[in-house]
């Protein structure tokens, strides 16, 4: 029955990572400026980045994919599953990695800013040289940790018809009839996908540790 299955869920599989992947991706481009302007000396930047960050952290992940893929067509707004998924799950992530960010750049000891204002450096260039550096080896656990829900998050993406692992997996079920071993099937898909993941963080951990020392 599993030989049945696999293609399926392999296929499954792959649109989980290419979910996965993409909203990682997204989320780091839309956390990195949500972190800086929560940390900049300016009101007007601060307020909309928090009002942001509280909003989706706050409010549940389905009713986010809910309201992109199925409330914004009602104002003339309209994505296909793949991009309301990937979307949503990036909004999502963005606010999560920001905050992954800020306490990393708040984390970096205060004297950095102090060594480099005396070298003649702006806020700007000391945030860009001196800090973010820093900062990224410090969040790379945390980091990790959001990719590794990104890929359990996105089996929530089934209920917008994208048949990634979980869709993958009811629609076998809805044929053999025989739930428990394709759903134990699919949590062992995710546990050693979350692995994989697990050792690439290891070993950017100790990459980034290396290159550290070597400064």
């Amino acid at each position: 029955m599993l030989e049945q299955a696999a293609p399926t869920l392999f296929r499954g599989v792959g649109y989980t990572l290419i979910f996965a992947v993409a909203s990682m991706l997204g989320g780091l481009l839309l956390g990195f400026p949500l972190a800086i302007a929560r940390i900049v000396p300016s009101r007007w930047a601060q307020w909309p980045a928090t009002v942001y960050v509280s909003l989706m952290r706050g409010t549940p992940l389905l009713v986010q994919i809910f309201v992109i893929y199925y409330g914004l067509p009602s104002i003339g707004i309209s994505f296909s599953p793949l991009t309301a998924g990937i979307l949503a799950l990036s909004l999502n992530a963005g606010a999560y990695l920001s905050e992954s960010l800020r306490g990393a750049i708040l984390g970096v000891h205060g004297g950095q800013w102090s060594a480099s204002y005396s070298l003649g450096l702006t806020y700007w260039q000391t945030l860009r040289h001196i800090v973010i550096p820093q900062a990224i080896r410090i969040a790379v656990p945390s980091m990790s940790n959001t990719l590794i829900s990104l890929i359990k998050d996105t089996s929530l993406v089934s209920v917008i018809t994208v048949t990634e692992l979980m869709l993958a997996t009811k629609e076998v079920i809805a044929v053999t009839f025989r739930p428990l071993p394709l759903y134990l099937a699919a949590a062992a898909i995710y546990w050693c996908l979350s692995i994989c993941f697990e050792r690439l963080q290891g070993r950017l951990e100790r990459k980034l540790g290396q290159a550290h020392k070597s400064n």
